[in-house]
């Protein structure tokens, strides 16, 4: 039906009509965490890179689109460094909900654009103009020089040539493509049998034995990559090996598990009930006392070998979070690894969503790829026992994981992921 009306009545009406389908009865602030979360990754595959290339020259940038400004905002001011975005604006009603119109009718296209534009100043010319061939040229006669931008092939490839201000580091929504008509439709048409050979997928890896998982997660269409030497099974002088793991999903620790044909004991914090029942390996809920967890994991290693996520939350772009520096203070026997996860059509994990579902939706993917690349033990001179301080060890590691990964290391923080993602400090009780 959009596609009709914009055809044969007007991109204002098609517009409208997906306006009200997407936001009717949403709340605002829904809307808005969405648009922080979600949007700005497929946003930026619509960014021209020589449209971007002349933009980002000049100071001040002011976007005008038809599209409700509550969806371009996060992205074009937090990660372009726009300084204003004139959008069309969504009705909300007194409980806050939008009512799926817009604001006096008035979705901001064509004569619209350019009205916008005037209300600045009354005498307002911008000194350059960028715009799309068919709906700027009303706006496009207010700017000195214009510029029409037609499609390019290097369309989608932005991050890696033409850098944003600030690169998005974190993002949310179960989607791994752009969804697209074409996709879109893939996707649906997926799903019922993707639930079901997730079901098959998970079934198989709580009830078979840890020692051949790894040939059954091959047979069902999972691959594992096993890098590195994985280390043999040893208790050294009454006390077991600590793996310490980049994050990218929750079922981190079994794939590890895979790798080495053994059950290993993982810590968490945040997974669900549902996704502890599932599990094929021991996991120990961490309490976020710092005393009490030192404890815990200090008993898990008197018995044996356990696995550790250091950043305390999961990254799925090339970046590394900052490594807590509690595990070097608990044991010299640390093993880094690297772990790496490609999916096609959705990720395994989410911060606004229900976390129940990170696992389902993993194993929903066609061929989803976990590479496991294990390092050598750390040396003991490079340990606390060897006369370094536990934040010095911690940097060390996430140092040469990232070199391994080929990821950037950063100092940001579980907390900061949620505070911009789900607009909280990531914790239990706030979610």
């Amino acid at each position: 039906m959009a596609c009709f009306l914009y055809h044969c009545v007007s991109a204002a009406s098609a517009l409208k009509l997906m306006i009200y389908i997407s936001m009717s009865g949403l709340r605002a602030y829904e809307i808005e965490g969405v648009a922080r979360a979600v949007l700005p990754r497929f946003f930026l595959q619509d960014l021209n890179p020589e449209a971007w290339n002349v933009v980002s020259s000049f100071g001040k940038k002011i976007i005008v689109t038809a599209l409700p400004r509550v969806f371009v905002e996060a992205f074009a001011v937090e990660y372009m460094g726009v300084d204003r975005v004139i959008g069309t604006e969504i009705e909300v009603d007194a409980e806050g909900r939008a009512t799926g119109f817009v604001v006096k009718s008035r979705v901001l296209a064509g004569l619209n654009k350019k009205d916008a534009v005037q209300k600045l100043a009354a005498d307002f010319m911008a000194d350059v103009g960028v715009g799309k061939y068919k709906s700027t040229g009303h706006f496009l006669s207010l700017c000195k020089e214009a510029y029409v931008v037609r499609s390019s092939s290097s369309k989608g490839h932005l991050l890696a040539e033409y850098k944003l201000p600030k690169p998005i580091i974190f993002h949310d929504g179960r989607l791994v493509q752009r969804p697209d008509p074409l996709n879109a439709l893939l996707t649906f048409l997926w799903m019922p049998l993707g639930f079901l050979l997730a079901l098959v997928r998970i079934t198989a890896g709580a009830l078979l034995p840890m020692c051949i998982q790894y040939y059954t997660y091959w047979l069902t269409g999972v691959r594992i990559i096993v890098k590195g030497q994985p280390p043999l099974e040893t208790t050294k002088n009454g006390h077991g090996t600590m793996f310490v793991c980049s994050h990218r999903t929750l079922l981190d620790p079994i794939f590890l598990s895979a790798a080495l044909a053994r059950p290993i004991t993982a810590v968490t914090y945040s997974i669900s009930r549902l996704s502890e029942f599932l599990s094929p390996i021991p996991t120990v809920r961490l309490t976020r006392n710092r005393d009490q967890d030192a404890i815990n994991i200090n008993s898990i290693l008197a018995k044996g070998d356990l696995v550790l996520c250091p950043e305390g939350t999961t990254c799925r772009e090339p970046f590394l979070l900052r490594y807590s520096s509690m595990f070097a203070e608990l044991t010299d026997y640390i093993v880094p690894v690297a772990v790496n996860c490609r999916t096609s059509m959705f990720h395994g994990s989410t911060s606004r969503g229900w976390k129940a579902m990170d696992p389902f939706f993993f194993f929903m993917n066609p061929s989803p790829v976990y590479e496991i690349t294990f390092l050598k033990e750390l040396p003991m001179e490079f340990t606390c026992r060897g006369g370094r301080s536990s934040h010095e060890v911690a940097n060390s590691v996430q140092k040469v994981t990232a070199g391994v990964l080929g990821f950037e290391c950063t100092n940001l923080t579980r907390r900061d992921k949620y505070r911009l993602l789900a607009g909280n400090d990531g914790s239990i009780n706030a979610r």
